[in-house]
């Protein structure tokens, strides 16, 4: 019997017709900081990211060239490579991290352990909150609350380092993000930002395809919008509370494989379809599309991996 006729021939198709369907048709687009934190919530409780991604809810970095690493291991690996450009590994134990967008604390728990800092983990997710508190070894010096990055509840000059990694594709206003995040640092403090940027559309408009792929992008994880690396870096800038000039860098290269590599999870791992079960695997193919989208955005320069680095001044440049 010809294949395209049988059983399975059928049924394939159909899967991926109704993954396309499911994927179109149930977007997260955002709306409020309540969206973000009901997505966060809902991947948090049902366990599907953190068996795939691990403790890290970020990309990993697999080196300048790439190589092939484990998918796991690039992402602790990310943070270690983060503290070094940033200059973290200089500074003493004891040294008062806040982690904006902690996730469930995979990175805080990196600075606490293998850096002595003190950190605090905010996210707007109170299920990321208690499942970060429940891996995190009792005795670490680590805290998490729920806060929102956009009006953070500390008072200025709190930390003397604020640390971010991916959340600023959630915040509805850059400007105001900025402002915060060089809000709590202290004088002197440092600023460590890891971000998804799109590239200064600016300078380049956003072609016929690139705007409905930057449409997909936005509307699937409950991003309002994605800011350019140069155009949060002015943002920053535009604090009036940065020493010197704002550093940036293009980490593209180096977390690439990451999009590929977390698809190739649900291959190598299929213990998860008995952990998860049918409701567990539909959930897992829908985030395919936007994942094979942001290997897309991220390899063709639509998107680009920024990092930032800041020095709060001793007081405010008008």
């Amino acid at each position: 019997m010809n294949l395209l006729f049988s059983v399975p021939g059928i049924i394939i198709p159909l899967v991926i017709v109704g993954i396309i369907l499911l994927y179109l048709l149930t977007p997260r687009r955002y709306q409020s900081s309540n969206t973000v934190a009901n997505s966060y919530d809902q991947w948090t409780e049902d366990g599907i990211l953190e068996f795939y991604w691990g403790e890290h809810i970020h990309l990993g970095h697999y080196g300048s060239p790439p190589q092939r690493k484990d998918f796991l291991a690039a992402k602790s690996d990310f943070v270690h490579e983060m503290v070094r450009w940033g200059g973290l590994d200089k500074l003493p134990p004891g040294t008062t991290v806040l982690d904006v967008g902690c996730g469930i604390g995979g990175s805080s728990r990196i600075l606490a352990d293998s850096y002595g800092f003190a950190v605090t983990g905010v996210t707007i997710s109170p299920q990321q909150v208690q499942r970060a508190q429940e891996l995190t070894p009792n005795g670490l010096n680590v805290q998490f609350q729920v806060d929102d990055a956009m009006a953070l509840s500390f008072p200025d000059a709190s930390f003397d380092v604020v640390w971010s990694i991916e959340a600023g594709p959630h915040m509805p206003d850059k400007a105001v993000f900025a402002q915060e995040l060089m809000r709590v640092l202290k004088p002197g403090g440092v600023l460590v930002v890891a971000d998804w940027n799109q590239r200064d559309d600016r300078q380049i408009p956003l072609n016929f395809w690139e705007t409905p792929v930057m449409r997909q992008l936005l509307d699937q994880w409950s991003h309002p919008a994605f800011a350019s690396i140069e155009g949060f870096s002015e943002l920053l800038a535009a604090t009036g509370l940065v020493e010197g000039e704002v550093i940036t860098a293009d980490w593209t290269a180096a977390t690439l494989p990451s999009w590929l590599d977390s698809i190739w999870q649900g291959v190598i791992r299929p213990s998860g379809l008995v952990r998860f079960g049918l409701s567990g695997l539909i959930k897992s193919l829908r985030e395919v599309p936007t994942l094979l989208l942001m290997r897309l955005a991220f390899g063709t320069g639509l998107c680009r991996f920024g990092m930032f680095q800041a020095v709060r001044a001793n007081s405010v440049i008008v």
